[in-house]
């Protein structure tokens, strides 16, 4: 990727937490740019956990802007969950506290990333067995009380062919893994991260590709919350260093973002180290751009407690720190959640294989 506005890279289970697959783990990992974010994010005294994506050759960013921010909710703005965040029980963190009870680490590691709740994603195209995996997660979170958050990642084209690349082999069998991922939802409250990079990140397609692509998210949109109306689902608004809001809003709409049968709102941030400051920004102009009634966005935070690095380093950038714990309750006007969609500790593929557990680099971050 180069001067990659964001990147998520998947090695065998995606992002961070789990693949929720019990087998192989798709992690997917975004790669930041450098930006002149300030940093202005404090540290969580317990900071939250989220999941890994590497990615590649993302769409050269554009000059970063300085987005407006609005004031003030929309009249029509549904109320948020007010439940708390679900921590699933297996993710590769969890695995390592485990396996290492004398590791002068593990206070650490476990207390500020493993014991937080973070997303799971969901990257291999296996029609067979999502739904039951999506129903274990949604299932455990109803059964605690609290909202899990999971990701689908895999609409055909990933990446655009880079570290990432993957997915269903074409979107008539993504609309049908979509079906099978929606009927594994429930009827709780769940949060759903749809496709990172799908909207920033379509440069790449041709306009026919771009059309159909965005087509078959607008449908699945609508069919996850058919199939939930309790779930929220957030499109990709790529970050405050990628798109112009104006851009990044147009293609959403296009995407299906702004119709409230198919969406809740934006995320951004994801894999990424942008300051919370900037993003809060950055998705109050999108959304102001993009229209529709009662959306709100998300923020990736798990990684943002120092912002961006300064020279654009995007693998596994010494000096970061944990951002913003998870929570549902902002503070901030039409910012409905702070997330760890990233797992704090999973390699972009510089500390370790793209996806897998660095515990020195969890700790440099915990610290």
């Amino acid at each position: 990727m180069v001067a990659a506005a964001s990147v998520v890279v998947v090695a065998g289970s995606v992002s961070g937490v789990i693949s929720a697959a019990g087998q192989g783990r798709d992690a997917p990992e975004a790669r930041p740019v450098a930006s002149a974010s300030p940093r202005l994010v404090p540290l969580p005294a317990v900071p939250s956990a989220s999941p890994s994506v590497t990615k590649s050759a993302s769409p050269s960013v554009e000059p970063k802007r300085s987005p407006s921010a609005s004031t003030g909710a929309r009249k029509e703005r549904r109320a948020v969950p007010s439940a708390r965040l679900y921590r699933h029980p297996a993710s590769r963190v969890l695995d390592w506290v485990r396996a290492h009870p004398d590791d002068p680490r593990r206070a650490v590691i476990e207390s500020r990333i493993a014991d937080q709740p973070a997303a799971v994603w969901f990257a291999d195209w296996s029609p067979d067995t999502v739904t039951a995996r999506v129903r274990a997660v949604t299932s455990g979170g109803a059964a605690q009380g609290r909202v899990p958050v999971v990701v689908p990642y895999a609409i055909p084209g990933r990446d655009c062919g880079g570290h990432s690349e993957g997915g269903a082999p074409d979107l008539g069998a993504y609309d049908d893994w979509i079906d099978r991922f929606a009927a594994g939802l429930g009827g709780g409250e769940v949060v759903v991260i749809l496709e990172p990079d799908s909207v920033a990140q379509a440069d790449c397609l041709s306009a026919g590709q771009r059309e159909r692509r965005f087509a078959s998210l607008a449908r699945a949109g609508r069919v996850l919350k058919e199939a939930n109306p309790r779930a929220r689902v957030y499109y990709d608004a790529g970050h405050s260093g990628w798109h112009t809001p104006a851009k990044q809003a147009d293609l959403l709409r296009q995407a299906g973002a702004a119709s409230s049968d198919s969406s809740d709102g934006v995320f951004s941030n994801v894999s990424n180290f942008h300051a919370t400051a900037d993003e809060i920004a950055y998705d109050r102009a999108v959304l102001d751009a993009l229209g529709g009634t009662g959306l709100g966005a998300v923020i990736d935070t798990s990684r943002n407690g120092n912002g961006a690095p300064a020279d654009g380093e995007w693998c596994d950038p010494e000096g970061r720190a944990l951002g913003r714990a998870p929570t549902l309750t902002t503070g901030e006007a039409r910012i409905d959640a702070y997330l760890w969609v990233k797992l704090p500790g999973e390699s972009d593929g510089c500390k370790g294989a793209p996806g897998t557990f660095s515990p020195s680099y969890a700790y440099d971050l915990a610290r």
